[in-house]
């Protein structure tokens, strides 16, 4: 395969259609009138400029960002240097000091660094009101995200989907399993972490997928000091 577009390119058509375009307009009115939209509105596509589309090798999906103040950051899981750290993402650290040896588990939530090495975190949705989990859920945010996932699934290969819970892995159905590595597993929520995320080995699954077709494996350590890549 040539050298892949841009997701400004492969994306265009989508961001013109009606739905988005009055997404757009209902953000933008909500935040008019007051109300508290996260993440900041520089950050919603925040995954996109991290990873460019040519880079991805793993894709992480979430369900909505973080509803507390200063939470959420535009990456599934992630948040900002200085917030406490979420509990599904402590069981993510968890799970990677079982997993990769010698991991120590980092003192911030901030995962930019893997979205900087090819790890998509994508949202499904990418906003939400303040105190108000799934709020925006019915905006139109699951045809953009979904239609993000059916192009790395046509316009790439071998790429790793990590789909943790049941809402992330009703995807499958966007993705072929004959030109990609899907892994499953329940969602690291306190709640469910117990019943199989604890204990899975995705990220040294991940790791030993990438070797096998000859790409650079993730340094799964999240380390503040990153590049960022700009907008096409």
């Amino acid at each position: 395969m040539g050298r892949l577009t841009s997701w400004s390119h492969v994306l265009s058509n989508e961001r013109k259609k009606p739905y988005f375009k009055a997404l757009i307009d209902r953000l933008n009115d909500e935040r008019m009138t007051g109300k508290i939209i996260y993440p900041d509105q520089k950050d919603v596509f925040h995954a996109f400029r991290l990873t460019p589309l040519e880079e991805v090798k793993v894709v992480i999906i979430g369900q909505d960002p973080y509803h507390g103040p200063g939470q959420a950051d535009g990456l599934s899981f992630s948040v900002k240097p200085g917030i406490h750290i979420p509990p599904s993402l402590s069981n993510i650290y968890k799970e990677l000091v079982s997993d990769i040896p010698g991991f120590l588990p980092p003192t911030h939530g901030c995962l930019e660094s893997w979205a900087t090495q090819g790890v998509l975190l994508l949202n499904s949705i990418l906003t939400v009101e303040a105190g108000r989990p799934y709020s925006h859920s019915n905006l139109g945010w699951e045809i953009f995200t979904n239609q993000v996932i059916s192009v790395i699934n046509q316009c790439s290969r071998n790429i790793v989907f990590l789909l943790w819970g049941l809402y992330a892995q009703r995807k499958t159905i966007l993705i072929n399993p004959k030109h990609h590595c899907v892994f499953l597993a329940p969602h690291p929520s306190p709640l469910s972490a117990f019943r199989g995320f604890l204990g899975c080995k995705h990220f040294s699954k991940a790791n030993q997928w990438l070797t096998r077709q000859g790409k650079s494996i993730i340094n799964w350590t999240p380390y503040l000091s990153v590049k960022r890549h700009h907008i096409d």
